[in-house]
């Protein structure tokens, strides 16, 4: 392609991805294709001569689009909030078409900097003290290995320059909530620690962990010959937005000397908010810690932020200083191929660096605020009409329902509450997620597209309450 063909189709791709988000409303929320219909829509071989772009937009339009969720719609309510920005869309396309890669300071100084100054601004912004030192990752899931890889490595004095945890006399063992996110779990199996020494402690009537419980799981574990390693903190968990008292768990951490990671990838971009920051009071006392910019601020995937207190341990553990990278910078700089696991990076601090000068923090601040408020007012809706019920304690922008028609308990409720959620979702008029909580199913209300007004929460509810209400029309008043 040369660079007028691009520029021709360059603008013709701009134009339709603001097209796409200008209609969004007026498509189907969710997929309704079948299982394989998108694959076989398409070649099973590559093209052997060159293909005019017109042909690709055709397939985009007609092959791939029908087979998305669409995750900026004003009725998605599914997961979590995925914001897109278009402001972050823009720096996202720089990135890619700058084309520059992060291996060393002196491979693209302005990559490393500008890295430097966004995780910095957004330190500032959710009210973290000047000893945090930001990196940016790909996924909260990346940053949760990384911390225990760096828990692991401080808790056997640097095993990986001997002969790793192999060598070790005791098992090291992580603890975290039984309602941490799955990625823990998996973080701890990838760095090594095995599923026999990874404890999910109790929860509270909120859904936090009770740290009692935590205790007596550490003591439990010395007594045994085992040695506590490294705690994995909530601070809003996935099913519910509950948080884990940071502060009581710290406290442990530091009476029995264990690495502190605290997963807050989607609620620690509430701290934006003052008014928000006491929920992960104690923060100041963590190893390290997690918020996904990608998420409800609305950084384009992916952009996940990872801070820690003591940068030197992480390069320690993770650094890697060939020939071919060295440069006279070094010692003077950040070399963020020591920051991380992957070799290279992609520039992306450009779209979170296009979204803070394009949004501003005022008006990012208001977004959150409206989300809030949204979640608040469907709350309220949903304790005050009979037979349905809030399951737990809102505080962001998840609320967590039931519609509970008398007599119907167990497996028929779940059933149930399946069968509405399904009705919605097939019905391109929302998207909502189902969910587990203490044993049955309930269902997920995530509140934060960028689009999304009181109109569309308000909408939203009717049509729940349409959709669960209709094979119990006598009970529905």
């Amino acid at each position: 392609m040369t660079p007028e063909e691009f520029r021709r189709f360059g603008h013709q791709l701009i134009d339709w991805v603001a097209d796409y988000r200008a209609r969004i409303a007026g498509r189907p929320v969710m997929a309704r294709t079948a299982p394989g219909e998108v694959q076989s829509q398409l070649p099973t071989a590559p093209p052997e001569q060159p293909e005019d772009f017109a042909a690709i937009f055709r397939d985009l339009e007609h092959v791939l689009v029908p087979g998305l969720l669409h995750w900026q719609h004003p009725h998605f309510f599914g997961y979590f909030p995925a914001n897109a920005a278009l402001a972050s869309v823009l720096g996202d396309y720089l990135s890619t078409g700058l084309g520059v890669l992060g291996l060393s300071w002196q491979a693209s100084p302005a990559l490393t900097e500008l890295e430097e100054v966004v995780t910095d601004w957004m330190r500032q912004l959710v009210g973290l003290s000047a000893g945090w030192s930001g990196v940016i990752q790909d996924t909260a899931s990346t940053c949760t290995l990384v911390a225990l890889l760096c828990a692991r490595e401080r808790t056997t004095g640097y095993s990986l320059s001997r002969g790793g945890l192999q060598a070790e006399a005791q098992p090291l063992v992580v603890y975290t909530s039984d309602q941490a996110h799955s990625s823990v779990e998996k973080a701890a199996l990838l760095a090594g620690f095995g599923r026999a020494n990874l404890r999910l402690i109790a929860h509270d009537e909120a859904y936090a962990l009770r740290p009692a419980a935590l205790e007596a799981a550490i003591c439990q574990d010395i007594r045994d010959g085992r040695k506590p390693c490294a705690i994995v903190a909530t601070a809003g968990t996935t099913i519910c937005t509950a948080f884990d008292p940071i502060d009581a768990i710290a406290a442990l951490a530091r009476q029995y000397h264990l690495w502190l990671h605290v997963d807050a990838a989607m609620a620690g971009a509430a701290m934006i908010l003052p008014e928000c920051r006491s929920l992960w009071q104690g923060i100041e006392e963590a190893d390290s810690l997690v918020f996904n910019a990608h998420k409800w601020p609305g950084a384009a995937f992916d952009c996940s932020l990872y801070y820690v207190r003591d940068p030197e341990h992480l390069i320690r553990v993770l650094s890697t200083n060939p020939s071919y990278l060295q440069s006279s910078a070094d010692g003077r700089v950040k070399n963020l191929r020591d920051w991380g696991i992957p070799l290279g990076r992609r520039f992306r601090a450009l779209k979170l660096w296009c979204l803070l000068r394009a949004e501003g923090v005022t008006n990012l601040q208001a977004r959150l605020r409206r989300d809030l408020a949204n979640a608040q007012w469907l709350a309220q809706q949903v304790s005050s009409t009979p037979l349905w019920r809030v399951l737990a304690p809102v505080r962001l922008q998840t609320v967590c329902v039931r519609h509970a028609p008398p007599g119907l308990q167990g497996q028929a409720l779940d059933r149930h509450t399946l069968a509405w959620v399904e009705r919605i979702n097939r019905s391109g008029a929302a998207y909502l997620t189902p969910a587990i909580l203490d044993g049955r199913w309930m269902v997920r209300v995530s509140i934060g597209a960028e689009t999304t007004e009181r109109e569309h929460v308000a909408a939203l509810w009717e049509r729940m309450r349409q959709e669960a209400e209709q094979a119990w029309p006598s009970q529905a008043d």
